[in-house]
């Protein structure tokens, strides 16, 4: 009798000890994976706009607490050339403001103008600004309706990154047997530099034929119109489109579990459908001495309408034609991402928040295969760094929390044996 109530109590303490043991798995897979608990604090290097009772700042804090109720923070990408010349958006729209509609409503009325193309019910052309590089035929008649077409804003100078996206999240291979087409979007550059850097471009569009290119200045004021050349490239060469994505030449992006977990192609392609890292009730920045400085004149309203940061969104592809023609009406902004937003407002369209508020990253996730096998986009990669971590990626992706698991297990051990606490 005493034998069978020691058996008993030795499986109870055993199983007991393995479920302890489990417990200790979960918590740390779940720490691991969860890019908010362990990346970088998102409001950490973005511009500060003030939301009301409070002072203004351009430079975002790292600690911020006690303000935190003071603050609103609007991602928006960073800024890559520091001149201001040719900004040829502040040359565009200068008509006067008719007032028509209250609240959110009058203020975009009061950005509601007509340019060249005509209003809303104009038949789309390629824009006031002639194709210099463009790949017309990429969705051609015959070849398989594109699954998902990547826009992906970069600059001339910027070869090494574009040569390790057409290696990691840009190549077709991510996606084999979808449509499946990779856009870089560019405007021009003044100068011999620019005479050089467009020799270049066109004969790395040539190899590559991924590349399209307006006569536009490509300054950071100008991302709108770079975009805006995106969603009319995808609103008259590949109107068959499921979805679109617009990202930028510095992001990490997980193309497969956008594709396969969030979008998913056995579905029935959604209509109207926006989402990113949703950005909701955030004011503009009146700091006139802000690079992100958002003027009464230009934008009335002291809150912008819900928008996604422009590091990353994905848009079903009948929006591409919406948005561009809903743009036609709207006065040009220089805050790419808010302008969209705009005119979404316009369509009266409302982002959709994504399933999980880890997905879409505008600032920079500390890598583990784990968390990345998790996320679609992290900020701020340098071309080798993309290539090294993408990589390993692709190795671990399957059973990518658990090796996290135990590359974590062997470093607390190490620790211990080295009489170190752990972090």
């Amino acid at each position: 009798m005493q034998w069978r109530r020691r058996h008993c109590c030795t499986h109870i303490a055993g199983l007991l000890y393995l479920l302890s043991l489990l417990g200790v798995l979960v918590f740390l897979v779940h720490q691991e994976w969860l890019p908010g608990l362990t990346g970088m604090p998102w409001r950490r290097g973005h511009p500060v706009v003030y939301g009301g009772g409070g002072l203004h700042s351009t430079k975002a804090k790292g600690n911020l607490s006690s303000q935190h109720s003071l603050w609103r923070f609007v991602i928006v990408p960073q800024p890559s050339l520091k001149t201001d010349t040719n900004i040829s958006f502040y040359q565009e729209d200068n008509d006067s403001f008719p007032q028509e509609e209250t609240g959110l409503e009058n203020s975009l009325a009061a950005n509601t103008t007509q340019n060249e193309e005509g209003g809303l019910n104009s038949k789309l052309t390629q824009g006031p600004y002639p194709y210099i590089i463009n790949e017309p035929d990429k969705c051609a008649e015959g070849k398989p309706a594109p699954f998902l077409v990547l826009l992906i804003a970069t600059e001339a100078r910027q070869v090494e990154a574009r040569n390790a996206i057409r290696q990691t999240w840009g190549n077709e291979s991510v996606a084999p047997g979808l449509g499946f087409i990779r856009l870089f979007l560019l405007g021009t550059n003044e100068g011999e530099l620019g005479h050089l850097q467009q020799r270049m471009l066109e004969a790395e569009s040539r190899r590559h034929h991924d590349i399209i290119q307006q006569d536009f200045l490509d300054a950071y004021k100008n991302l709108t119109i770079k975009t805006l050349m995106g969603m009319n490239w995808v609103a008259i060469h590949c109107q068959q489109a499921s979805y679109v994505m617009k990202t930028d030449s510095d992001m990490f992006v997980n193309t497969e579990y956008l594709i396969y977990k969030l979008l998913r192609p056995e579905l029935k392609a959604k209509k109207n459908f926006f989402t990113g890292n949703n950005m909701r009730g955030f004011a503009p920045n009146r700091n006139k001495n802000s690079k992100w400085y958002m003027s009464p004149e230009l934008y009335p309203s002291e809150k912008y309408p819900t928008f996604c940061s422009g590091t990353g969104y994905v848009f079903s592809g009948d929006l591409a034609w919406k948005i561009y023609r809903a743009s036609l009406s709207i006065r040009r902004l220089h805050l790419e991402d808010v302008y969209v937003g705009i005119c979404l407002a316009k369509l009266r369209i409302e982002p959709t928040p994504p399933p999980n508020e880890f997905l879409f990253n505008h600032w920079r996730v500390s890598y583990s295969s784990c968390k990345y096998s998790h996320l679609i986009t992290s900020h701020g990669f340098h071309p080798s760094e993309l290539l090294k971590y993408w990589h390993h990626l692709q190795i671990n992706k399957h059973n990518a929390c658990i090796n996290s698991f135990k590359d974590k297990m062997g470093w607390l051990h190490t620790n211990r044996m080295n009489g170190e606490k752990p972090v």
